[in-house]
């Protein structure tokens, strides 16, 4: 168990959290999660994109909140099949089968032609990835010249007394109730630790600056407990 990938660790850990997900997702951060990705939509719709690719989608959250700007399609890989399972469900209650296409894919080895998305977005997923300045290059190809990538991740809060308020919330907290909740031991207690080892902030604008991307900006949310980054190719 010790030698698998990161990849394989992290599918494994959100297939086994699945049926929880969602829930404490929302329970964790308040419900301040969804205004955080409807931020991430009001923005994302000043550009009016026709096709839309959300990597790492998980259950589908971000992939239906896109829905909202109309565009013509949106396609979410994850490589966790429960997870696309869970998301499905809920793209075909919400009568969204004919706009959003859920598939098992790798965000390092995204399963489309070069340029074929008008922007690509990924919330919560990109701490996630085995390497990731691969995973971002990916992003990056699957976007048509001009296009425009959105990344909303978790982010280090650098103001007092908050920053010493989530530093306690993340590391005590969180852990304690996803373990509740979700019966797993380490995945909650990974949220944290993926969060702290992160290159948020300033950093992370490097990173996209390397890959090639242009006009790289960031929108910090609730005191930088969350991070928009949006690039263009």
């Amino acid at each position: 168990m010790a030698d698998r990938s990161k990849r394989e660790k992290v599918r494994d850990m959100f297939n086994d959290i699945s049926p929880r997900y969602d829930f404490l997702n929302h329970f964790l951060s308040l419900g301040i999660d969804r205004s955080w990705r409807k931020r991430l939509v009001r923005l994302l719709g000043k550009n009016n994109p026709r096709s839309i690719l959300d990597v790492a989608t998980g259950t589908g959250d971000m992939a239906i909140a896109l829905a909202d700007i109309k565009p013509e399609k949106i396609v979410g890989i994850d490589i966790a099949g429960k997870m696309l399972a869970t998301g499905q469900a809920k793209v075909e209650e919400l009568g969204l089968k004919k706009l959003i296409t859920l598939i098992q894919g790798d965000a390092e080895k995204i399963p489309f032609p070069d340029g074929s998305f008008d922007a690509v977005t990924v919330a919560f997923g990109v701490r996630n990835y085995e390497d990731l300045v691969l995973g971002l290059t990916e992003m990056k190809r699957a976007l048509r010249p001009g296009g425009v990538m959105m990344i909303l991740e978790f982010s280090h809060p650098s103001s007092f007394p908050f920053r010493q308020f989530y530093r306690i919330y993340s590391a005590l907290f969180i852990p304690l109730i996803g373990r509740i909740f979700s019966g797993n031991n380490q995945a909650y207690r990974y949220l944290p630790d993926s969060v702290r080892a992160f290159p948020s902030g300033r950093h992370f604008l490097d990173i996209l600056d390397k890959i090639g991307m242009r006009n790289s900006q960031q929108v910090i949310l609730t005191f930088g407990v969350a991070t928009i980054y949006i690039a263009e190719k």
